[in-house]
Protein backbone atom coordinates (compact mmCIF):
# COMPACT_ATOMS: atom_id res chain seq x y z
CA UNK A 1 0.00 0.00 0.00
CA UNK A 2 1.35 3.41 -0.98
CA UNK A 3 2.52 5.68 1.83
CA UNK A 4 0.24 8.68 2.28
CA UNK A 5 2.36 10.57 4.81
CA UNK A 6 6.14 10.61 5.22
CA UNK A 7 8.09 11.97 8.22
CA UNK A 8 9.73 15.31 7.42
CA UNK A 9 13.11 14.19 8.72
CA UNK A 10 13.10 11.24 6.32
CA UNK A 11 12.14 13.51 3.43
CA UNK A 12 14.93 15.94 4.23
CA UNK A 13 17.63 13.31 4.68
CA UNK A 14 16.77 11.37 1.55
CA UNK A 15 16.43 14.51 -0.58
CA UNK A 16 19.85 15.70 0.57
CA UNK A 17 21.43 12.34 -0.21
CA UNK A 18 19.97 12.20 -3.70
CA UNK A 19 20.93 15.81 -4.35
CA UNK A 20 24.51 15.12 -3.26
CA UNK A 21 25.10 12.15 -5.58
CA UNK A 22 23.47 13.74 -8.62
CA UNK A 23 25.21 17.09 -8.16
CA UNK A 24 22.43 19.33 -6.82
CA UNK A 25 23.41 22.10 -4.38
CA UNK A 26 20.85 23.00 -1.68
CA UNK A 27 19.39 26.45 -2.26
CA UNK A 28 19.67 27.11 1.49
CA UNK A 29 23.47 27.09 1.28
CA UNK A 30 23.38 29.65 -1.53
CA UNK A 31 20.91 31.98 0.19
CA UNK A 32 22.90 31.75 3.44
CA UNK A 33 25.98 33.10 1.64
CA UNK A 34 23.90 35.97 0.24
CA UNK A 35 22.43 37.13 3.57
CA UNK A 36 25.32 39.43 4.35
CA UNK A 37 24.75 41.58 1.28
CA UNK A 38 22.61 44.73 1.33
CA UNK A 39 20.75 43.65 -1.79
CA UNK A 40 17.15 44.92 -2.00
CA UNK A 41 14.64 42.10 -1.94
CA UNK A 42 12.42 42.09 -5.01
CA UNK A 43 8.74 41.22 -5.13
CA UNK A 44 7.00 39.11 -7.72
CA UNK A 45 7.16 40.58 -11.25
CA UNK A 46 3.84 42.10 -12.31
CA UNK A 47 3.70 39.79 -15.32
CA UNK A 48 3.83 36.76 -13.02
CA UNK A 49 1.16 37.96 -10.58
CA UNK A 50 -1.25 38.41 -13.49
CA UNK A 51 -0.81 34.82 -14.69
CA UNK A 52 -3.14 31.98 -13.72
CA UNK A 53 -0.54 29.65 -12.23
CA UNK A 54 -1.10 26.06 -11.21
CA UNK A 55 0.24 24.89 -7.84
CA UNK A 56 3.53 23.62 -9.29
CA UNK A 57 4.10 26.87 -11.19
CA UNK A 58 3.48 28.83 -7.98
CA UNK A 59 6.09 26.68 -6.21
CA UNK A 60 8.63 27.21 -9.01
CA UNK A 61 7.91 30.96 -9.03
CA UNK A 62 8.63 31.11 -5.30
CA UNK A 63 11.91 29.28 -5.93
CA UNK A 64 12.89 31.73 -8.69
CA UNK A 65 12.06 34.68 -6.44
CA UNK A 66 14.47 33.34 -3.81
CA UNK A 67 17.13 32.86 -6.50
CA UNK A 68 16.55 36.44 -7.65
CA UNK A 69 16.87 37.85 -4.13
CA UNK A 70 20.08 35.89 -3.56
CA UNK A 71 21.49 36.98 -6.95
CA UNK A 72 21.71 33.28 -7.75
CA UNK A 73 21.96 32.81 -11.50
CA UNK A 74 23.99 30.48 -13.73
CA UNK A 75 26.91 31.66 -15.82
CA UNK A 76 27.73 30.52 -19.38
CA UNK A 77 30.48 28.26 -17.97
CA UNK A 78 28.65 27.01 -14.91
CA UNK A 79 25.00 25.97 -14.96
CA UNK A 80 23.41 25.57 -11.54
CA UNK A 81 21.84 22.33 -10.37
CA UNK A 82 19.86 23.13 -7.22
CA UNK A 83 17.53 21.25 -4.89
CA UNK A 84 15.16 22.98 -2.49
CA UNK A 85 12.52 22.14 0.10
CA UNK A 86 10.10 23.99 2.37
CA UNK A 87 11.28 21.83 5.30
CA UNK A 88 13.50 24.06 7.45
CA UNK A 89 15.43 22.54 10.37
CA UNK A 90 14.45 24.15 13.66
CA UNK A 91 11.05 25.32 12.42
CA UNK A 92 7.61 23.65 12.47
CA UNK A 93 7.04 21.44 9.44
CA UNK A 94 4.25 22.37 7.05
CA UNK A 95 1.51 19.81 6.41
CA UNK A 96 2.36 19.62 2.72
CA UNK A 97 6.07 19.23 2.06
CA UNK A 98 7.63 20.13 -1.27
CA UNK A 99 10.95 19.00 -2.70
CA UNK A 100 12.29 20.53 -5.89
CA UNK A 101 15.12 19.76 -8.30
CA UNK A 102 16.16 22.40 -10.82
CA UNK A 103 18.75 22.71 -13.59
CA UNK A 104 19.40 26.36 -14.46
CA UNK A 105 21.44 27.56 -17.42
CA UNK A 106 21.68 24.37 -19.49
CA UNK A 107 19.79 23.96 -22.75
CA UNK A 108 21.09 20.44 -23.29
CA UNK A 109 19.10 17.25 -22.80
CA UNK A 110 21.43 16.19 -19.99
CA UNK A 111 19.75 18.76 -17.71
CA UNK A 112 16.33 17.13 -18.08
CA UNK A 113 17.88 13.65 -17.81
CA UNK A 114 19.65 14.39 -14.52
CA UNK A 115 16.52 15.95 -12.97
CA UNK A 116 14.48 12.90 -14.01
CA UNK A 117 17.08 10.45 -12.66
CA UNK A 118 17.26 12.27 -9.32
CA UNK A 119 13.48 12.21 -9.02
CA UNK A 120 13.31 8.49 -9.81
CA UNK A 121 15.90 7.76 -7.11
CA UNK A 122 14.08 9.85 -4.50
CA UNK A 123 10.63 8.45 -5.32
CA UNK A 124 11.95 4.88 -5.07
CA UNK A 125 13.43 5.67 -1.66
CA UNK A 126 10.31 7.38 -0.33
CA UNK A 127 7.60 5.03 -1.57
CA UNK A 128 9.52 1.73 -1.81
CA UNK A 129 7.92 1.07 -5.19
CA UNK A 130 9.09 1.27 -8.79
CA UNK A 131 7.83 4.55 -10.26
CA UNK A 132 6.42 5.07 -13.74
CA UNK A 133 7.94 7.96 -15.72
CA UNK A 134 5.81 9.48 -18.50
CA UNK A 135 7.32 12.04 -20.88
CA UNK A 136 5.93 14.29 -23.58
CA UNK A 137 6.80 17.57 -25.28
CA UNK A 138 4.55 20.58 -25.79
CA UNK A 139 7.24 22.34 -27.80
CA UNK A 140 8.13 26.02 -27.96
CA UNK A 141 5.80 29.00 -28.49
CA UNK A 142 5.55 28.26 -32.20
CA UNK A 143 4.55 24.67 -31.49
CA UNK A 144 2.02 25.56 -28.77
CA UNK A 145 0.31 28.08 -31.05
CA UNK A 146 0.13 25.50 -33.85
CA UNK A 147 -1.17 22.82 -31.48
CA UNK A 148 -3.78 25.19 -30.04
CA UNK A 149 -5.17 25.72 -33.54
CA UNK A 150 -5.29 21.97 -34.11
CA UNK A 151 -7.17 21.46 -30.84
CA UNK A 152 -9.61 24.25 -31.69
CA UNK A 153 -10.40 22.61 -35.05
CA UNK A 154 -10.72 19.23 -33.35
CA UNK A 155 -13.35 20.45 -30.87
CA UNK A 156 -15.31 22.31 -33.56
CA UNK A 157 -15.52 19.23 -35.79
CA UNK A 158 -16.65 17.02 -32.90
CA UNK A 159 -18.97 19.42 -31.14
CA UNK A 160 -21.95 17.13 -31.68
CA UNK A 161 -20.34 14.05 -30.11
CA UNK A 162 -18.42 15.54 -27.21
CA UNK A 163 -19.95 16.41 -23.79
CA UNK A 164 -21.28 19.95 -23.51
CA UNK A 165 -19.00 20.60 -20.53
CA UNK A 166 -16.00 19.78 -22.70
CA UNK A 167 -17.19 22.14 -25.46
CA UNK A 168 -17.79 24.92 -22.93
CA UNK A 169 -14.22 24.58 -21.72
CA UNK A 170 -12.90 24.58 -25.27
CA UNK A 171 -14.36 28.05 -25.76
CA UNK A 172 -12.32 29.27 -22.76
CA UNK A 173 -9.10 27.25 -23.03
CA UNK A 174 -8.49 24.47 -25.57
CA UNK A 175 -5.76 22.94 -23.39
CA UNK A 176 -8.16 22.79 -20.44
CA UNK A 177 -10.72 21.14 -22.70
CA UNK A 178 -8.12 18.64 -23.89
CA UNK A 179 -7.32 17.68 -20.29
CA UNK A 180 -11.04 17.25 -19.60
CA UNK A 181 -11.48 15.05 -22.68
CA UNK A 182 -8.48 12.92 -21.70
CA UNK A 183 -9.72 12.50 -18.12
CA UNK A 184 -13.20 11.50 -19.33
CA UNK A 185 -11.74 9.22 -22.03
CA UNK A 186 -13.99 10.75 -24.65
CA UNK A 187 -11.42 11.79 -27.26
CA UNK A 188 -9.30 8.85 -28.36
CA UNK A 189 -8.30 10.63 -31.59
CA UNK A 190 -7.19 13.83 -29.87
CA UNK A 191 -4.19 15.23 -31.78
CA UNK A 192 -0.84 14.75 -30.04
CA UNK A 193 1.44 17.76 -29.43
CA UNK A 194 4.52 15.86 -30.67
CA UNK A 195 2.93 15.73 -34.13
CA UNK A 196 3.26 19.51 -34.38
CA UNK A 197 6.72 20.18 -32.90
CA UNK A 198 8.99 22.74 -34.50
CA UNK A 199 12.33 21.46 -35.80
CA UNK A 200 14.17 22.84 -32.75
CA UNK A 201 11.69 21.30 -30.28
CA UNK A 202 11.70 17.96 -32.08
CA UNK A 203 15.50 17.83 -31.96
CA UNK A 204 15.51 18.68 -28.24
CA UNK A 205 12.92 15.99 -27.48
CA UNK A 206 14.76 13.35 -29.51
CA UNK A 207 18.03 14.22 -27.74
CA UNK A 208 16.38 13.70 -24.35
CA UNK A 209 14.89 10.33 -25.31
CA UNK A 210 18.27 9.22 -26.63
CA UNK A 211 19.94 10.31 -23.39
CA UNK A 212 17.40 8.40 -21.30
CA UNK A 213 17.82 5.25 -23.38
CA UNK A 214 21.63 5.39 -23.28
CA UNK A 215 21.59 5.81 -19.48
CA UNK A 216 19.06 2.96 -19.13
CA UNK A 217 16.49 5.27 -17.56
CA UNK A 218 13.00 3.70 -17.70
CA UNK A 219 10.29 5.85 -19.27
CA UNK A 220 7.22 5.70 -21.46
CA UNK A 221 5.85 8.25 -23.90
CA UNK A 222 2.88 10.10 -22.43
CA UNK A 223 0.91 11.00 -25.52
CA UNK A 224 -1.89 12.49 -23.42
CA UNK A 225 0.40 14.32 -20.99
CA UNK A 226 -0.23 18.05 -21.44
CA UNK A 227 1.30 21.09 -19.78
CA UNK A 228 -1.56 23.53 -19.78
CA UNK A 229 -0.18 26.54 -17.90
CA UNK A 230 1.29 29.64 -19.58
CA UNK A 231 4.77 29.13 -18.14
CA UNK A 232 5.76 25.65 -19.36
CA UNK A 233 7.51 24.80 -22.61
CA UNK A 234 9.06 21.84 -24.41
CA UNK A 235 9.61 18.71 -22.32
CA UNK A 236 7.09 17.87 -19.62
CA UNK A 237 7.06 14.74 -17.49
CA UNK A 238 5.35 13.15 -14.53
CA UNK A 239 6.35 10.43 -12.10
CA UNK A 240 3.61 8.17 -10.80
CA UNK A 241 3.47 5.51 -8.11
CA UNK A 242 0.58 3.18 -8.66
CA UNK A 243 -2.03 5.36 -10.34
CA UNK A 244 -1.08 8.54 -8.49
CA UNK A 245 1.12 11.35 -9.73
CA UNK A 246 3.73 12.22 -7.11
CA UNK A 247 5.95 14.56 -9.13
CA UNK A 248 5.62 16.90 -12.09
CA UNK A 249 8.34 18.60 -14.11
CA UNK A 250 8.88 20.67 -17.23
CA UNK A 251 11.06 23.22 -18.96
CA UNK A 252 10.08 26.75 -17.94
CA UNK A 253 12.26 29.15 -19.95
CA UNK A 254 9.43 31.68 -20.35
CA UNK A 255 8.91 31.94 -16.58
CA UNK A 256 12.62 32.62 -16.00
CA UNK A 257 12.48 35.70 -18.24
CA UNK A 258 10.13 37.45 -15.81
CA UNK A 259 12.59 37.09 -12.91
CA UNK A 260 15.85 37.53 -14.86
CA UNK A 261 14.90 39.82 -17.79
CA UNK A 262 18.41 41.15 -18.40
CA UNK A 263 20.03 37.73 -18.74
CA UNK A 264 17.39 34.99 -19.18
CA UNK A 265 18.52 31.38 -19.27
CA UNK A 266 17.19 27.92 -19.95
CA UNK A 267 15.67 26.07 -17.02
CA UNK A 268 14.05 22.77 -16.21
CA UNK A 269 12.68 21.63 -12.88
CA UNK A 270 10.37 19.30 -11.04
CA UNK A 271 8.40 19.33 -7.81
CA UNK A 272 7.33 16.57 -5.42
CA UNK A 273 4.43 17.50 -3.15
CA UNK A 274 3.48 15.12 -0.34
CA UNK A 275 1.80 15.17 3.06
CA UNK A 276 4.32 15.27 5.87
CA UNK A 277 4.18 14.58 9.57
CA UNK A 278 4.49 17.65 11.77
CA UNK A 279 7.05 18.47 14.39
CA UNK A 280 10.44 20.14 14.19
CA UNK A 281 13.33 18.65 12.24
CA UNK A 282 16.82 18.74 13.70
CA UNK A 283 19.61 20.53 11.84
CA UNK A 284 21.46 18.25 9.45
CA UNK A 285 25.08 17.44 10.20
CA UNK A 286 27.53 18.54 7.49
CA UNK A 287 28.77 15.83 5.11
CA UNK A 288 32.53 15.41 4.64
CA UNK A 289 32.92 14.53 0.99
CA UNK A 290 35.88 12.24 0.31
CA UNK A 291 35.51 12.09 -3.47
CA UNK A 292 34.64 14.53 -6.24
CA UNK A 293 33.81 12.86 -9.55
CA UNK A 294 34.78 15.00 -12.57
CA UNK A 295 34.13 14.01 -16.16
CA UNK A 296 34.33 15.36 -19.69
CA UNK A 297 32.45 14.27 -22.81
CA UNK A 298 29.06 12.67 -23.41
CA UNK A 299 30.30 9.11 -22.88
CA UNK A 300 31.63 9.98 -19.44
CA UNK A 301 28.55 12.03 -18.54
CA UNK A 302 26.22 9.15 -19.37
CA UNK A 303 28.29 6.75 -17.29
CA UNK A 304 28.38 9.20 -14.37
CA UNK A 305 24.56 9.30 -14.32
CA UNK A 306 24.40 5.51 -14.17
CA UNK A 307 27.14 5.27 -11.54
CA UNK A 308 25.43 7.74 -9.19
CA UNK A 309 23.12 5.03 -7.86
CA UNK A 310 26.01 2.61 -7.28
CA UNK A 311 27.84 5.22 -5.21
CA UNK A 312 24.69 6.14 -3.28
CA UNK A 313 23.75 2.55 -2.44
CA UNK A 314 27.32 1.86 -1.30
CA UNK A 315 27.27 5.04 0.85
CA UNK A 316 30.48 6.32 -0.72
CA UNK A 317 31.02 9.93 0.37
CA UNK A 318 31.02 11.41 -3.13
CA UNK A 319 29.50 14.20 -5.18
CA UNK A 320 29.75 15.39 -8.77
CA UNK A 321 28.73 18.23 -11.12
CA UNK A 322 27.17 16.32 -14.00
CA UNK A 323 25.77 19.35 -15.81
CA UNK A 324 29.01 21.37 -15.85
CA UNK A 325 30.76 20.84 -19.19
CA UNK A 326 34.18 22.33 -18.40
CA UNK A 327 36.67 19.96 -16.74
CA UNK A 328 38.58 22.96 -15.36
CA UNK A 329 35.40 24.33 -13.78
CA UNK A 330 34.54 20.95 -12.27
CA UNK A 331 38.00 20.67 -10.72
CA UNK A 332 37.64 24.23 -9.38
CA UNK A 333 34.37 23.24 -7.69
CA UNK A 334 36.00 20.10 -6.29
CA UNK A 335 38.82 22.19 -4.82
CA UNK A 336 36.29 24.44 -3.10
CA UNK A 337 34.78 21.35 -1.48
CA UNK A 338 38.30 20.27 -0.46
CA UNK A 339 37.70 16.62 -1.32
CA UNK A 340 40.89 14.57 -0.66
CA UNK A 341 40.37 12.52 -3.84
CA UNK A 342 39.33 13.18 -7.43
CA UNK A 343 37.76 10.61 -9.72
CA UNK A 344 38.52 11.67 -13.30
CA UNK A 345 36.89 10.26 -16.41
CA UNK A 346 37.34 11.40 -20.00
CA UNK A 347 36.26 9.81 -23.25
CA UNK A 348 39.20 7.36 -23.21
CA UNK A 349 38.38 6.14 -19.70
CA UNK A 350 34.67 5.90 -20.48
CA UNK A 351 35.32 3.71 -23.52
CA UNK A 352 37.71 1.55 -21.49
CA UNK A 353 35.29 1.32 -18.52
CA UNK A 354 37.85 2.80 -16.16
CA UNK A 355 38.42 5.89 -14.05
CA UNK A 356 41.49 7.71 -12.70
CA UNK A 357 41.73 8.11 -8.93
CA UNK A 358 43.93 11.09 -7.97
CA UNK A 359 45.14 11.84 -4.45
CA UNK A 360 44.99 15.64 -4.32
CA UNK A 361 47.67 15.86 -1.62
CA UNK A 362 50.32 13.64 -3.25
CA UNK A 363 49.07 13.91 -6.88
CA UNK A 364 49.46 10.13 -7.09
CA UNK A 365 47.14 8.60 -9.71
CA UNK A 366 45.70 5.10 -9.99
CA UNK A 367 43.59 3.68 -12.82
CA UNK A 368 40.62 1.71 -11.48
CA UNK A 369 38.09 -0.43 -13.40
CA UNK A 370 34.43 0.58 -13.16
CA UNK A 371 33.41 -2.93 -12.19
CA UNK A 372 33.19 -2.98 -8.40
CA UNK A 373 34.33 0.65 -8.21
CA UNK A 374 31.93 1.75 -5.46
CA UNK A 375 33.04 -1.01 -3.10
CA UNK A 376 36.72 -0.45 -3.94
CA UNK A 377 36.47 3.24 -3.03
CA UNK A 378 35.45 2.34 0.51
CA UNK A 379 39.06 1.33 1.18
CA UNK A 380 40.08 4.95 0.57
CA UNK A 381 37.45 6.36 2.92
Amino acid sequence: MMRETIPAEELLNKARAVGQYYGFTPLSSITTRARGSARERAGYPDAVTSLALDSVAETVSSFLKQCQNAACAPSPRQPLFIWHTNITPGRPVQKKATIQFHALGSDRAIADAVVIRALIALVRDLFHEEPCVRINSMGDKETRARYARELSNFFKKRSASLPEECMARSREDVFLAAEFAIARECAEDLPAPTEHLSDASRKRFEDLLEYLEMTETPYELGRTLISRGPVWNDTCFEICVGNRRVAWGSRYNDLVRHFFPSAPFSATGAVIQIASEGGIVKKLSPVKLRFSFVHIGDEAKRLSIRLAEDFRKAHVSLTQDIGVESLTEQIHLAERRNSPYLLIMGRKEALENSVILRNRKTQEQTVLPLFGLAERLKSFA
